[in-house]
């Protein structure tokens, strides 16, 4: 099972110019395995751009499932979040983007629930998520 990230549905449903990339990216992973995405992504593409009906008929149509996230989970991305604070803290130095509880949920999606993430932001995923399998549509 390979877990997808918000960016790489957004790329895909707004009509960016990475649409290309992330739907090889999609194809080439549900030649694998299953593609699915949590309730944090869910929530956020919908925020996002808009009609929830239409998400999810967009989704089963390209075969990417819904994976809700397992208890282990939502307590990984919360030890991973406090480690970001206090990181952050200790560092004295302001964050440019930070990082809020969205991102460690999907994270631990991944890390503890499926054995690859498909995701545009690699940097930040490598870094607080090791082991993870990281997926990276190219343009």
């Amino acid at each position: 099972m390979i877990g997808v990230d918000t960016s790489v549905l957004i790329d895909l449903l707004g009509g960016d110019a990475r649409a290309e990339a992330a739907e090889l990216s999609l194809r080439n992973a549900l030649t694998q395995g299953p593609v699915v995405a949590c309730e944090i992504v869910v929530s956020e593409v919908v925020a996002g751009l808009g009609s929830g009906s239409q998400l999810i008929d967009v989704l089963e149509e390209a075969g990417i499932a819904y994976s809700p996230m397992e208890f282990r989970s939502a307590v990984r991305a919360g030890e991973m979040h406090r480690r970001y604070k206090e990181r952050v803290k200790s560092s004295g130095k302001s964050i440019a983007v930070p990082r809020s509880i969205p991102d460690f949920l999907i994270g631990a999606h991944a890390l503890m629930q499926c054995q690859a993430l498909i995701t545009r932001d690699a940097g930040f995923f490598r870094d607080y998520f090791k082991g993870l399998k990281l997926i990276v549509p190219k343009a």
